[in-house]
């Protein structure tokens, strides 16, 4: 046993741990990586060759290119890897077609065709043909246009129209006319020539709609407005009435007369079945409106009563800074300051106050407006002399106005 104090002998030191070493999974994937890209390469290089011998083939039989010679012996024998420039040159293809390329059923090269002009003379075109199957498909009828035709056929929803399409227009039992038709057959008998407005263009099968009813009510709101122009009064039926007024029938279209503008508005029920001389307030055929009115029918029918260049006489009804507003029974006319006398005037209340019966000349006569002028100064004689003798110029008004109209024609003579 060594002694105490001694230095003990030396130890074994422990082993260092060696140093790491790539895993031999990582030396696995880079092998199976490079294997894949070995084998990817290869498959590319095969297609190459596979598109590059198919690319020949087709030189070959479109005549572009010989076929390659067996080499000879003791010739150095061509590159496996041939140029591919030359290989894949398709600038010999241009212009041909894909029936060039596959060449004729017996395999002789074709003549290369270029791209040449060509004249019209070149195609079989028929223009009559042409313009005909144009004619026949081409689309009849447009919204809104009105259009003849002929009953080809009836149907419980409808009648069925020639309107020379290809494909016969269709008319709904609703739009077959105004009012209720009783006898549908009899009314649209086949054969019977018909006109109707296009309502809606054809479909995918060709066929437009048409209707009666439309056409009708379009011709009524025409008329309707040209009776409106003239200020004519006409006799309409009251067939209902509602809290507002009451309805009736015009021309087929639907008439309202306001309570405000009945001579009876306060029992206007009552005013069902009874005949009324109506004229016009609104006619708009876009929002269907038509408003009459019995009061203004009164000053229409007046109106047409009156003419220009007649003598009426009248009450001073209201004196203005312009002028006067003469009541002429159920209608005012204006005169105008300027209209009263040919002199100086500084007041109108000179001539004339309220009140006063007074004869005029009507100068101008606006139905459409309910306007009517009126003229005193053409009964003077000397310019002022309603101003010094008007109750002369008033009492001799008749004899005056002949004088004065037959003026007023050599005017309208001379200004013709």
């Amino acid at each position: 046993m060594a002694a105490a104090g001694s230095p003990q002998p030396n130890r074994p030191k422990a082993p260092k741990p060696a140093a790491n070493k790539p895993l031999q999974v990582m030396q696995i994937n880079r092998r199976d990586e490079q294997l894949r890209l070995e084998r990817e390469a290869t498959e590319a290089r095969a297609e190459a060759e596979a598109a590059a011998e198919k690319a020949r083939l087709l030189e070959e039989r479109a005549g572009l290119a010989a076929p390659p010679r067996a080499p000879q012996r003791g010739s150095t024998s061509p590159s496996p890897v041939a140029d591919e420039d030359s290989r894949f040159d398709m600038s010999g293809m241009e212009g041909m077609s894909m029936a060039d390329l596959l060449g004729a059923p017996d395999d002789k090269p074709r003549k290369e065709t270029r791209n040449e002009p060509r004249s019209v003379d070149d195609f079989d075109f028929d223009e009559e043909a042409f313009l005909a199957a144009l004619d026949e498909n081409a689309p009849v009828g447009t919204t809104g246009e009105v259009i003849k035709g002929t009953v080809i056929g009836l149907e419980s929803d409808g009648v069925y129209i020639d309107v020379g399409g290809k494909a016969p227009g269709f008319m709904p039992k609703s739009e077959a006319g105004l009012g209720v038709i009783l006898n549908f057959r009899e009314r649209f008998p086949k054969g019977l020539e018909v006109e109707v407005l296009v309502t809606r263009e054809q479909n995918a099968d060709g066929m437009v709609t048409v209707s009666c009813r439309a056409l009708e009510l379009r011709k009524s709101w025409d008329k309707v407005k040209v009776m409106e122009k003239e200020g004519k009064v006409v006799q309409v039926i009251v067939n209902g009435f509602n809290r507002g007024g009451v309805t009736c029938d015009l021309e087929g279209l639907r008439g309202f007369i306001p309570r405000s503008q009945l001579q009876d508005g306060e029992n206007h029920q009552e005013l069902v079945g009874k005949t009324l001389g109506v004229a016009f307030v609104e006619v708009n055929s876009e929002t269907r409106k038509l408003v009459l009115s019995e009061k203004r029918a009164a000053v229409a029918a007046r109106f047409q009563d009156l003419e220009v260049g007649q003598l009426v006489e009248g009450q001073v009804a209201a004196v203005k800074p312009y002028g006067l507003f003469v009541d002429l029974g159920g209608i005012s006319g204006l005169l105008h300051q300027s209209a009263i006398t040919n002199g100086s005037l500084r007041s109108i209340r000179e001539v004339f106050d309220q009140g006063d019966r007074v004869f005029a000349l009507i100068t101008e006569l606006d139905p459409g407006r309910g306007r009517i002028g009126l003229n005193t100064a053409l009964l003077e004689g000397p310019p002022g002399e309603l101003l010094i003798e008007k109750d002369k110029v008033m009492a001799e008004a008749t004899d005056r106005a002949s004088r004065a109209q037959n003026m007023l024609k050599q005017q309208e003579q001379s200004a013709g």
